[in-house]
């Protein structure tokens, strides 16, 4: 156990010296932006409809549980080797536990509350049997989790501010989020107010065109605020039910980007007082621990309401939920488990445990 914290201790070393990549963004031609788009958004035309209304929950719950295939792997493929090499339940199970956990992303903290958590049940119920453990570790994190939320699809008329670090892959996520919404009946606005990156406001237009959603956009470098005015004045004219707004990706602690959803905040309530309002923070599962970096800071400024994960399909880390929901108790709203439209979920967090403990 010394051995695996002198690892993680000098690790979190390292992260702490690194800068988040944060300030970088992507300059791409309006060619290269096609060429990386197009097919993606040639399958969500296609999906968008059979997304809500043609698939049964089995077969979300499917494409969960192949998202979550390295996660899986990580966290119940390795407990179950070690459940079934142990004899008895006793400390050096809890420190393999521990290990399995911890090396998942789940968190130093919030791993050393599980498994207290864990030895005081095994105790009090008198547990011999390793295999029993299993069970009881399932139900622990499914207490962190806690109970699922309501869906962003049944609150109307709403306005949902996405903030997030660029390359995270937020305005991909708005795209998806618009379609998603689209599918399930409502009339969506998108407002491109990500305007200090010319490529985000192509993006989106891309996304508005193939999936039939209105993009309200102003010119490269105007006033955020002013486009979260024109979009809203837009919906209340034609009757919109949700109004999904981008906003720039540059270094959250910055004074100034802090200043500008300030203003946006403003706008919003001082135009659609009767709006439901969410701020979405989108992170990149893959990135682990820094993931809750990025949402500590944001933490601290902003009132986030609900997080997207995405990527988690991409790494054997996603125990990051887990840690996010335990250290900062923001609730998880969506996760990208692929690059399908449909591929963005509502998260369910019965559904997300059972799938990660699925054999």
């Amino acid at each position: 156990m010394a051995g695996l914290f002198k690892k993680l201790f000098n690790k979190g070393q390292e992260n702490e010296q690194e800068e988040i990549q944060a300030e970088e963004t992507e300059q791409l031609t309006d060619e290269e932006i096609e060429a990386i788009l197009v097919e993606e958004m040639d399958q969500a035309v296609e999906e968008e409809e059979q997304e809500v209304k043609g698939e049964s929950p089995d077969s979300f719950f499917s494409r969960l549980k192949d998202g979550l295939t390295k996660t899986r792997k990580s966290i119940t493929g390795k407990l179950n080797g070690v459940l079934t090499s142990f004899k008895s339940v006793d400390e050096e199970l809890f420190e393999e536990l521990e290990e399995i956990l911890i090396t998942s992303d789940v968190g130093v903290s919030t791993t050393m509350k599980i498994l207290d958590n864990l030895r005081n049940r095994v105790k009090e119920q008198n547990i011999k049997d390793p295999s029993e453990v299993k069970e009881l570790l399932k139900q622990e994190i499914l207490a962190i989790m806690g109970e699922d939320i309501e869906r962003l699809e049944d609150q109307t008329p709403a306005v949902i501010l996405v903030i997030g670090v660029n390359g995270v892959g937020k305005t991909t996520s708005i795209g998806k989020i618009a379609a998603k919404l689209k599918a399930s009946g409502k009339k969506v606005i998108i407002a491109a107010a990500d305007t200090f990156r010319a490529a985000a406001i192509d993006q989106l237009e891309i996304w508005g065109k193939r999936t039939g959603v209105d993009v309200i956009k102003h010119q490269e470098g105007s006033d955020p605020a002013a486009v979260i005015f024109d979009a809203i004045n837009s919906a209340k004219s034609r009757k919109a039910d949700v109004i999904i707004c981008d906003t720039a990706g540059r270094l959250h602690n910055k004074k100034n980007l802090m200043e500008e959803l300030k203003k946006i905040y403003r706008v919003i309530e001082r135009e659609y007082p009767e709006a439901h309002k969410e701020t979405l923070l989108v992170l990149d599962a893959t990135t682990g621990q820094n993931a809750i970096s990025q949402a500590a800071l944001f933490k601290e400024a902003v009132d986030i309401s609900g997080l997207v994960l995405t990527k988690l399909d991409g790494t054997a880390k996603g125990g990051i939920i887990i840690a996010i929901k335990s250290e900062l108790d923001i609730p998880v709203k969506y996760i990208g488990v692929g690059e399908k439209v449909d591929d963005l979920q509502d998260f369910s967090s019965i559904d997300f445990v059972n799938a990660l403990f699925e054999e």
